[in-house]
């Protein structure tokens, strides 16, 4: 019945993924090529989440020249590429990640993705991970608007049959809140990765967790608490 569904849609990068390294060092690189002298770990995880161009362009000095900006991106994804060549590259899951998906798919959940990346790049990782057998829906920048719009989240319960009550969006960043919150979805932050907890709060969080246990105890609690209205 559909009042049984659940639906799970999550976040990559920070969320299941500990991309922090390979996302700074390419988002570095890409500004000492473009002559811009490289940027700082604190201000390159303020955009992670966004599409691509759109971040490099909130990341660029006010006066460089737009017509540059995806030139930037490209520089962006060329070291992101590099890097997967690099001895020692790592791009690995969450303490507690794996486990929770296989939880959450054994038990009969529907599980989705909604990403600032593009389908290639999930796939890759996802590949390197072994992830796609989990997962049900996969939405990428490659589909629509990115976030916060509320199109990736909607187009998952379009493709699963569900509806906003009985989907949850998780994620690291304001963004994955606000997109969330804009589709009408119970929104589950989690502090482990690129945004702080007050930043989090910010973009609509309903819960903020700490833990995959934690988080987990929440996804078992909503879901029984849906079931009783």
């Amino acid at each position: 019945m559909t009042s049984q569904l659940k639906l799970a849609i999550w976040d990559i990068d920070g969320t299941l993924i500990d991309s922090r390294k390979i996302i700074q060092r390419a988002m570095d690189r890409a500004f000492v090529r473009a002559g811009l002298g490289g940027i700082d770990y604190d201000r390159t995880r303020t955009i992670v989440g966004l599409e691509l161009t759109e971040a490099v362009l909130k990341l660029a000095p006010v006066d460089y020249p737009a017509e540059r900006i995806p030139q930037l991106a490209t520089f962006y994804k060329e070291a992101f590429v590099e890097q997967r060549q690099e001895p020692g590259f790592e791009e690995p899951l969450y303490d507690g990640a794996l486990e929770t998906i296989e939880r959450l798919a054994d038990e009969g959940w529907l599980l989705g993705v909604a990403t600032g990346k593009a389908r290639r790049g999930l796939d890759i990782v996802f590949g390197h991970h072994d992830l796609h057998k989990y997962f049900q829906t996969f939405q990428t920048v490659d589909g629509g608007p990115g976030k916060p719009h509320p199109r990736m989240v909607l187009d998952a319960m379009g493709e699963t049959g569900t509806d906003p009550r009985q989907a949850v969006m998780i994620g690291d960043t304001l963004f994955d809140m606000q997109m969330g919150r804009n589709a009408g979805v119970h929104t589950l932050g989690v502090s482990w990765g690129f945004h702080t907890e007050k930043e989090i709060l910010a973009g609509g969080a309903h819960e903020i967790h700490h833990t995959f246990d934690s988080l987990n105890t929440a996804l078992d609690r909503f879901f029984e608490h849906q079931s009783a209205i």
